[in-house]
């Protein structure tokens, strides 16, 4: 294992370039959970980048960071789109299952909320299809092109800052967690006392430190060990759980927005269940951000 922050850093990277480009052609030809992966595996990298930017030359890390949130936006659109369809398809599938049509009403008899239901689902795959095929056009440019050669870079000729660089990786990475828990730890707090969309969106800015201190403490996991190991895991269930939390507030605006434009109390129960499954993930939210406030790198 490497013992100056330099290498081990560049050990962290190359794995994070390596999902990132073996996820390509899985994405290209469409395969289950593809998109999903590669927008992981871009956010990761550009995250860890960022945590980790003292021990790299500012410059070049912008450059290369630009160029990763491009590429996370084509595949964030698809991604999004996917959810969203997964969501309604499911909340779909829950009601058929739970429905128990009265004797004057058969299966088969129109229901408006399935209907508008299946027509949400639609358009969501019709949206991630479109978006796609951006992405896959965007693997045949230039621009992406260049990006691969650019990753490659950070391998074979790392942009390292080497009054950091041949430091002892352990301290370094130390200093790295704990500032990404403190940052965290920030954005919790500064939370309480705020309702309606300002919590809303404080939770977003809170799930998405909690992404980047998991992503950082995944890649000190070779350096520091356990201690790394399971901080990774509770900031990853701290963003898991916020995510279910976005994720339900991202598809009721959705369904709310298409409501406006019908005006039709039919559609109430669509919004009911993702309200609901809003309310269920700030529910466990307390529980997943504990850790926050105890853990011995505070």
């Amino acid at each position: 294992m490497s013992t100056t922050a330099g290498p081990a850093l560049v050990d962290a990277v190359a794995a994070d370039v390596d999902r990132l480009c073996t996820a390509e052609p899985d994405v290209r030809q469409d395969l289950p959970d593809s998109v999903h992966k590669m927008r992981v595996a871009t956010r990761r990298l550009r995250s860890v980048l960022k945590s980790y930017r003292r021990v790299l030359r500012r410059k070049a890390v912008g450059q290369i960071t630009d160029e990763l949130r491009w590429m996370a936006g084509l595949l964030g659109v698809a991604r999004d789109a996917e959810v969203r369809a997964e969501r309604f398809a499911a909340l779909l599938d829950d009601d058929t299952a739970s429905d128990s049509p009265p004797s004057h009403q058969t299966d088969e008899t129109p229901s408006p909320h399935r209907d508008f239901g299946h027509r949400l689902v639609a358009e969501e795959r019709q949206i991630y299809a479109d978006a796609h095929r951006e992405v896959v056009h965007a693997f045949d440019g230039d621009r992406y092109t260049a990006l691969l050669s650019t990753l490659h870079g950070l391998i074979t000729d790392p942009p390292l800052k080497h009054s950091h660089a041949d430091e002892p990786a352990e301290p370094v990475f130390t200093k790295v967690l704990r500032r990404d828990l403190r940052e965290l730890r920030h954005l919790v707090h500064s939370e309480h006392g705020l309702s309606g969309p300002e919590r809303i969106e404080r939770l977003h800015d809170i799930r998405k430190a909690a992404k980047r201190l998991r992503y950082s403490a995944e890649a000190a996991t070779a350096v520091l060990g356990k201690p790394a190991e399971d901080l990774g895991k509770k900031a990853k269930h701290l963003q898991g759980v916020l995510g279910d939390h976005r994720d339900a507030v991202e598809a009721l605006l959705t369904i709310r927005t298409h409501v406006a434009d019908t005006a039709d109390s039919g559609y109430r129960h669509l919004c009911d269940a993702e309200e609901a499954a809003a309310a269920k993930a700030l529910g466990e939210y307390p529980d997943a951000v504990e850790f926050v406030h105890h853990h011995p790198l505070s």
